[in-house]
C-alpha cells in the first residue's frame, strides 16, 4: 500500500444552465494511494503539472454529448493535461515518464484507461506546449489550415473567433504563410490583447 495523500479536485456540482457560475463547481479534497490498487491492470497513476480549459469543456458541462460523454455531476471533469507517471501497471508506461492526454481535474489522477495518452518526446519543450500549439488547439489549428484551408500567399483570410484558443493560432499560421488577415471576435477587450500583440 502507497503513502495516502490529500488530492484537491474541480468537482462539477450543478449542469450548466448559459454562463457558468461560481456555484457550478467546487473543490473538494480528498484522499488517494500513491500506488496503483492491487488488481488494477493496465493503469497509470499521475500527477497533474498543467490543465487545458478547451471550449468543449463547457458543451459537457451543460450535459451536451459530443464525441465524449458529459461530465458527471459531483465527479471531477476532465480535459486535456500534461503529468507525470508516479506509478504504472500499463507496459507502455514507466514511472517518472511525462505524459499528455485526458485526466482528471485534480492533482492526482487514476487513469483506468490510459491508450489515449501520449508521451512527451521532445523534453526540451516547455510543457505547457502540449496543451497549446502542440496539443488540440495547436493541431486543430494546423491541420484545418494548412490541409482543408491551404491558401496561397497573399490571399485574404477570415478567422471568426480569432480570440479563442484555436483562432489566434490560425491567425499567427496565416501570418506567417504571408496571408493578409481579419480577424473578429465579441468584443474589443478580446481583440486587442491577443491580435495586436500577434499580428501588429
Amino acid at each position: 500500500m502507497g503513502e495516502e495523500i490529500s488530492n484537491k479536485q474541480v468537482i462539477l456540482s450543478n449542469y450548466v444552465k448559459t454562463s457558468v457560475k461560481e456555484s457550478d463547481l467546487s473543490l473538494r479534497t480528498s484522499k488517494i494511494q500513491l500506488k496503483i490498487p492491487s488488481g488494477c491492470d493496465g493503469a497509470v497513476l499521475v500527477k497533474n503539472l498543467y490543465l487545458s480549459i478547451d471550449p468543449f469543456i463547457l458543451v459537457l458541462m451543460k450535459n451536451q454529448e459530443l464525441d465524449l460523454p458529459s461530465f458527471t455531476l459531483d465527479s471531477p471533469i476532465y480535459g486535456f493535461g500534461v503529468s507525470k507517471v508516479l506509478d504504472s501497471s500499463h507496459p507502455n508506461f514507466k514511472t517518472g515518464e511525462l505524459v499528455w492526454g485526458f485526466t482528471g481535474w485534480e492533482e492526482y489522477n487514476l487513469i483506468k484507461d490510459p491508450d489515449q495518452l501520449f508521451k512527451v518526446q521532445d523534453k526540451d519543450l516547455p510543457l505547457s506546449y502540449f496543451i497549446g500549439i502542440l496539443g488540440m488547439p495547436g493541431m486543430t489549428a494546423y491541420v484545418g489550415f494548412f490541409k482543408f484551408c491551404s491558401p496561397k500567399k497573399g490571399e485574404t483570410v477570415y478567422v471568426s473567433a480569432a480570440s479563442g484558443a484555436v483562432g489566434q493560432l490560425v491567425g499567427q499560421f496565416a501570418k506567417i504563410a504571408g496571408c493578409y488577415v481579419v480577424g473578429s471576435a465579441g468584443s474589443k477587450e478580446k481583440v486587442l490583447p491577443r491580435w495586436h500583440r500577434h499580428l501588429l
